[in-house]
């Protein structure tokens, strides 16, 4: 969130010839109740957007050429359904009847060629995110932030179905800098070793 997903996947779409994939502006049906009780709506919610991504990568993979998604079902399951799980809006049951449903999903579904993570620090984010100013976003707390993070560096070093490129976006200035740019697009072509894609970001 407020690291440039959206920015960097139409801008690596456009200099590869490729077509970007991204989040689904459907409204979660759950999301209003989940607001007002968490605990109670939590599981509903991250089943639903599990089952959204699930339909998107599908549709993804049935397409031909550079396909470019700018977040994963994996970081769905992973990262937000986890955080939800590891501060108890998810019980233990609906953990492992979620779990068990993801993990079948993703034995049955090619992954990635290449999974691109975009890194940088949560003050950094905090500053992003108040620049850009979606109003829905200023109240977001840090300490929700922070565990999104640690949940990110934790997933893009233990990530096993395809190989995950680093990009720490606080010290590549690559939006501004066309060279280094060209830096990242050289790194992103050596990862894929010249084969067809699809690009998570």
């Amino acid at each position: 969130m407020g690291v440039g997903k959206s920015t960097f996947t139409n801008l690596l779409a456009q200099t590869l010839g490729g077509k970007p994939y991204f989040e689904p502006t459907t409204e979660n049906p759950y999301l209003s109740d989940f607001y007002k009780d968490m605990k109670q709506w939590a599981f509903h919610s991250q089943l639903y957007f599990l089952g959204r991504r699930l339909k998107d990568h599908a549709v993804i993979l049935a397409e031909e050429g550079i396909l470019i998604q700018d977040r994963s079902l994996y970081e769905n399951a992973e990262i937000f359904a986890r955080n939800l799980y590891e501060h108890g809006y998810i019980s233990e049951r609906d953990w492992a009847t979620y779990q068990e449903i993801y993990q079948n999903a993703v034995s049955l579904l090619r992954p990635p060629d290449l999974v691109v993570y975009l890194q940088a620090p949560v003050p950094s984010l905090v500053q992003r995110i108040k620049n850009r100013g979606r109003d829905f976003e200023q109240s977001i707390d840090v300490t929700y932030l922070e565990n999104l993070n640690n949940l990110y560096e934790s997933w893009s070093r233990e990530f096993r179905l395809a190989p995950v490129l680093t990009i720490p976006t606080e010290d590549i200035r690559y939006l501004e800098n066309p060279a280094e740019y060209e830096n990242v697009l050289n790194l992103i072509k050596q990862h894929l070793g010249g084969l067809p894609v699809p690009l998570l970001t």
